[in-house]
């Protein structure tokens, strides 16, 4: 599977993505450049995914994944899971706003659908 670098290293990129993919669990939603939300998209998506199988592997990758954060976990195996039962995918949904001000990059909005 390939993926954006997002001009970073590895271990920075993916505390930037565990972080946007817990401020979307938590808030709903999250502002961010356009690059950055189609790959945390991946991510919340799987992490729905981890919630609705409900099983303790799928919970420990889960609490690995978002840097043992157990509200957040919490928050998927117990609201999310229930919430998207019946839905097979597609949690998510990015809504394009305007350019950034300062390097004229593509702002969206990432939220839970």
């Amino acid at each position: 599977m390939a993926y954006r670098k997002l001009g970073r290293e590895s271990r920075i990129r993916r505390s930037i993505l565990a972080g946007l993919t817990k401020d979307v669990i938590k808030n709903g939603f999250v502002v961010t450049t356009e690059a950055r939300a189609k790959e945390v998209r991946k991510f919340v998506d799987k992490m729905i995914t981890y919630g609705k199988k409900g099983t303790l592997v799928s919970r420990r990758k889960a609490l690995a994944f978002l840097h043992n954060d157990k509200d957040v976990v919490g928050i998927v195996f117990n609201d999310l899971a229930k919430r998207y039962e019946t839905r097979n995918g597609g949690y998510t949904r990015i809504i394009k706003l305007k350019e950034r001000v300062g390097d004229d990059a593509l702002t969206v909005k990432l939220e839970l659908v």
